[in-house]
């Protein structure tokens, strides 16, 4: 469109996200012959989620059984049997289907030239294909370039979506930002793809944008949200400035945890050790350090630096030396968002979400490591076909009216009431909960809000909207912690002053 150009701008799907769970559904749209317009605020791949993914993307290897148990029992019971069905019967085929014949992916390979499948936490079977531990990098990367290069898929680059365009229950699109005042594009069917909610936290293992702006903007429209409580903590990233992931791949090979006083230690807290579920991993973790000043992650038993190139060398640039690296828990992974059913189909007419901002119920209270990657491929297809042959046209309704007519924002508004976000996130809506935290964080949260709203009203610029995005997100998680009082998965509630996060196991009476 030119600048003069008044003519409303229309797309018969609208993708908002480009990781794999956005790529997918624009993928699978565009066979169904819909054209597709994909908006995403990253100007690179690494600025997707998708991109920052280590371990790799989880398969059946045939047995769909024996991976729908693991999910279950890594859920803590909680997840849904209809939509783990759905995910593990439709794995391989979307895996052979778009990641081997479709991008050519290259996954690790043994020296027999068969697929080098991994072990990760709570898998009970090697099944996981990888490249390295930068998997998501090398997924995403080629994914970006086909559908760049797909003739019915228009990618546009540093532009974030600011508001649903919703008539009556339905939606009809969103208001990105490439103007002042919201510019309009009205979709058929609009994709939600928008990724996490690291930003919420000092420490994530997600990118810095990832400031829940999906479930936000879905939210606001009255669109259903459930499971939001259940913010998963990965167990091992690296201790320090610009925390990084540690693959669980490392310890499914053999690396072991152990205390400042050089003592391994989860075999006290459960049976499976290392390889326990990861909230149970990273209660272990945050409680030895507590007692003993430190934790790290002892990578001896394995060839590092020859079978994890990749992390040997983010460890190196950071001046780790030997086989030791430290490591705490740090937020990576919201196993809730907006609720939708088995084709990704919110409570709103037209929208769907996808991806880490949905949810599915495949994770229920606790994720299985490696099945990211696997439900926002399923998704994205499933979602991207009903869209894509759904037959809905763009209709062309009242849009939101945006207004930018005051100054500027004061200097460094957003920052400093994000650092106060994150500070609140941290101390009351982290790895442990206190119910009269939980409160306190909710006041602090309303009034942030609040704050946010009275410079919203007049302004429209993206930071300040993910400032509200992200503000309204934590007030969700603060709600849905505060309503559940049972401690299940990676929501781990304290009502006793003197129980601990992570206590050992006590053995069982003879």
């Amino acid at each position: 469109m030119t600048d003069t150009d008044t003519t409303p701008e229309t797309a018969d799907v609208l993708v908002v996200g480009s990781g794999i769970a956005g790529c997918a559904a624009a993928l699978s749209a565009a066979r169904e012959g819909a054209d597709v317009l994909l908006l995403t605020k990253a100007e690179r791949p690494d600025g997707a989620s998708t991109d920052w993914a280590q371990g790799g993307i989880s398969t059946t290897r045939g047995d769909p059984e024996s991976l729908k148990a693991d999910i279950l029992e890594a859920s803590d019971g909680t997840a849904d049997p209809d939509a783990v069905d759905v995910l593990v019967e439709n794995a391989d085929d979307a895996v052979e289907d778009v990641l081997l014949e479709t991008l050519g992916i290259e996954f690790d390979e043994t020296s027999e030239g068969e697929f080098d499948y991994t072990r990760e936490a709570a898998h009970s079977n090697y099944r996981i294909l990888h490249v390295d531990a930068a998997t998501g990098t090398h997924i995403l990367r080629p994914f970006l370039n086909h559908i760049d290069d797909h003739d019915r898929i228009e990618v546009r680059q540093d532009t974030a979506a600011l508001e649903l365009i919703t008539h009556e229950g339905r939606v009809h699109g969103v208001l990105s930002d490439e103007d002042p005042t919201g510019h309009p594009i009205f979709a058929g069917t609009t994709v939600l793809a928008t990724g996490g909610i690291g930003a919420l936290y000092t420490r994530s293992t997600n990118p810095d944008d990832a400031t829940g702006d999906g479930i936000a903007m879905a939210a606001l429209a009255g669109a259903e949200v459930a499971d939001l409580e259940y913010v998963q903590f990965h167990p091992t990233a690296y201790d320090g400035d610009d925390p990084f992931l540690l693959s669980e791949a490392l310890r499914g090979e053999g690396a072991v945890l152990r205390n400042g006083d050089d003592e391994r230690f989860m075999d006290d807290y459960h049976p499976d050790a290392e390889l326990a579920p990861r909230d149970v991993v990273a209660r272990a973790v945050e409680t030895e350090r507590q007692q003993t000043g430190e934790v790290v992650l002892d990578v001896s038993p394995l060839e590092f630096a020859e079978e994890y190139p990749a992390i040997e060398a983010k460890c190196r640039d950071r001046g780790i030396e030997g086989d030791e690296i430290p490591v705490a828990p740090c937020e990576h992974f919201l196993c809730g968002g907006i609720d939708v059913d088995e084709n990704g189909q919110t409570s709103l007419d037209r929208l769907y979400a996808v991806g880490e901002c949905a949810r599915t119920g495949v994770h229920g209270a606790n994720r299985l490591a490696s099945t990211s990657l696997l439900e926002g491929l399923v998704w994205g297809l499933r979602a991207g076909e009903d869209a894509g042959t759904s037959g809905a046209d763009p209709e062309i309704v009242e849009a939101p009216d945006l207004r930018d007519s005051d100054p500027d924002l004061p200097e460094r508004f957003a920052a400093e009431k994000s650092i106060r976000l994150k500070r609140t996130m941290d101390e009351y809506l982290g790895l442990e909960r206190d119910p009269d935290e939980i409160a306190r964080a909710s006041a602090v949260l309303r009034r942030l809000k609040g704050e946010v709203d009275a410079y919203i009203r007049t302004r429209t610029a993206r930071d300040l909207y993910e400032l509200r995005n992200a503000s309204v997100v934590a007030l969700l998680i603060a709600r849905a912690a505060s309503e559940n009082t049972e401690s299940t998965g990676c929501h781990y509630v304290v009502n006793d002053p003197d129980e601990s996060p992570g206590e050992p196991e006590q053995p069982a009476d003879d």
